[in-house]
């Protein structure tokens, strides 16, 4: 009986053991799947749990709750994603599935946002004047130049190869001071040393949402964080049908079959050490009807976390998951450039953190300030040195948390930039230091005369914990790059391994998604299952459906 070994854990093998029970006929008992931890980058919990599950008892406060980030859903372009939780039952909602739980919910609370960027000048940004941040503020060479981005083919993709957005707009930098380009930024988390060949997929996948980017109207949300709405159902419908999980266990090596033909790839071996109790060591053996998934890169590997009072330890390791990656192309060439990705954090890092209060003071402070209710999407702060962003969700965000406790997520691009109130960069700032700098915004643009600074002490009192925590490949995925840095989902010539993450290569869509890590599951299951790719989940074609363009033209003179 062929027996399937999952490396990693996160949504796209768990996407891929869900095609293979539910369109390859296989039985759970022939998946087994490996993880360091459970979470990944749909994370969400306790911050006792997660210092359980890493090993970490250095925190001097393991109160409140951790979110590293927040996956933007999109009901119409995650078709993959919708597809394969329709299979998944609700845990909270008896005859449901997670796609009905996760879009009946959103459908009950669509977001619009009205406080999409925030200055200095008048709150909102320049809200009732011209320059409205509704307003793109494109000139007529960043419209020439976005455009012929976009109507570039995919197969003259090779003109970007190792072109960042910032080149490629080398003539119109006044791009990088517009409204589109703020919201784009940090809806999406480009910068401007990201790859341009990323900015063309993205404007022509999300090409629907470009006219509504100033109320992100099309942010599809989930009832609670992530790994509770549509993780946890995922693992917990897997586990039922029995599904072998073995967490804390590392793969450090695969062991390749030395065959006549060298260029065909036939996994035979996976080494492995477990990370906690006895540290085993050992290798599992792959027989060559047997199939290996691996997540080759996860953005959320080497993280580090701090609390209150303790600010982040940078976490100088190589990420794991590339680091397999990497040792499989050591012995075939056409598998990738892990270190493009991996290799340059200045292109992939940023820095999020996670405040739980035990009242509701700060948030109906910050629901007056942005002028909209918890879950109605996401605040930056355009001024501010290192680009500093709230979301604070729908409440609440946790099933354990408690009636009286808020919880709310926020975010920094430029995490080695100093702050604009506390005079530090952001990754040596305690998690009260970040909170003190987030009360400075927010006073900054509060008209109130009885501002938000006059109640820092009231504030203070009622925090629970702010965890920071330093991603160092969180946007690595947009990383510069060329044609045949990412991998095929299914490479040339493997007999057996197949790559799942936001590091191989698809035509069309765009990475950052789940929809691309759940797509590229399908893709690989289907491939080793011999069913043919017309049967792939359709996606749609939006950039050529004549309404959209036009909305969208409107849009770029708007």
């Amino acid at each position: 009986m062929a027996k399937a070994y999952m490396i990693g854990t996160g949504i796209g093998n768990l996407a891929a053991g869900i095609y293979l029970i539910r369109d390859g006929g296989w039985s759970g008992d022939q998946i087994t799947m490996f993880g360091l931890e459970k979470h990944g980058a749909n994370d969400g919990a306790t911050v006792a749990n997660y210092e359980d599950e890493y090993g970490n008892k250095s925190l001097s406060n393991n109160k409140g709750y951790l979110a590293k980030g927040g996956r933007m859903l999109n009901e119409e372009t995650y078709e993959n994603l919708w597809d394969v939780l329709r299979s998944v039952p609700s845990l909270d909602n008896p005859g449901q599935s997670v796609t009905d739980d996760i879009l009946n919910f959103d459908h009950a609370h669509p977001t619009h946002d009205v406080a999409r960027l925030m200055d200095k000048i008048d709150g909102v940004r320049n809200q009732g004047d011209k320059k409205d941040y509704s307003h793109m503020q494109f000139d007529n060479k960043d419209r020439m130049l976005l455009t012929k981005l976009m109507l570039m083919p995919e197969s003259k993709e090779n003109k970007l190869n190792n072109v960042s957005i910032e080149e490629w707009f080398k003539d119109s930098p006044h791009m990088f001071t517009t409204n589109f380009w703020y919201m784009w930024e940090t809806t999406f988390a480009f910068k401007k040393e990201s790859s341009a060949m990323e900015l063309r997929r993205y404007m022509n996948r999300m090409i629907l949402e470009f006219s509504r980017i100033n109320t992100l109207e099309g942010v599809t949300r989930t009832p609670y964080n992530q790994f509770e709405s549509i993780i946890l159902p995922m693992r917990k419908y897997l586990e039922d049908q029995g599904v072998h999980f073995v967490n804390n266990r590392k793969i450090t090596a695969f062991g390749f079959k030395d065959t006549d033909l060298r260029d065909d790839i036939v996994v035979t071996g996976l080494e492995y050490e477990d990370v906690d109790g006895e540290k085993e060591k050992g290798v599992i053996k792959v027989d060559e009807n047997d199939f290996v998934f691996d997540t080759n890169g996860s953005i959320t590997d080497s993280s580090s976390m701090g609390d209150l009072d303790t600010p982040v330890t940078e976490n100088m390791d190589y990420a794991p998951s590339a680091k397999l990656w990497k040792q499989a192309t050591e012995h075939f060439y056409n598998l990738g450039t892990p270190d493009k990705f991996f290799n340059d954090r200045a292109q992939s890092e940023w820095f999020s953190f996670t405040v739980t209060t035990n009242n509701h003071y700060l948030l109906n402070q910050i629901s007056r300030i942005t002028q909209q209710e918890p879950g109605n999407a996401l605040n930056t702060w355009v001024d501010s040195n290192n680009l500093m962003s709230i979301v604070v969700h729908h409440q609440p965000h946790f099933k354990a948390q408690k009636e009286n406790e808020t919880v709310f997520w926020g975010y920094t691009m430029f995490p080695r930039k100093k702050g604009d109130y506390v005079d530090k960069t952001i990754m040596e700032m305690t998690g009260k230091e970040i909170l003190q700098e987030l009360l400075g915004h927010l006073s900054e643009v509060d008209p109130a005369a009885d501002n938000i600074e006059n109640h820092e002490a009231e504030i203070m009192d009622s925090i629970v914990n702010v965890i920071p925590v330093y991603m160092p490949y969180a946007s690595a995925l947009f990383n510069q790059r060329a044609i045949g840095d990412r991998p095929n989902v299914v490479p040339k010539n493997s007999k057996n391994l197949a790559f799942i993450s936001q590091f191989v290569e698809m035509p069309f869509d765009m990475v950052f998604t789940e929809q691309y890590s759940v797509r590229a599951a399908q893709i690989a299951v289907y491939h080793f299952m011999g069913i043919p790719d017309t049967e792939l989940t359709p996606v749609h074609h939006y950039e050529k459906d004549p309404k959209v363009l036009a909305r969208a033209t409107r849009t770029m003179f708007r």
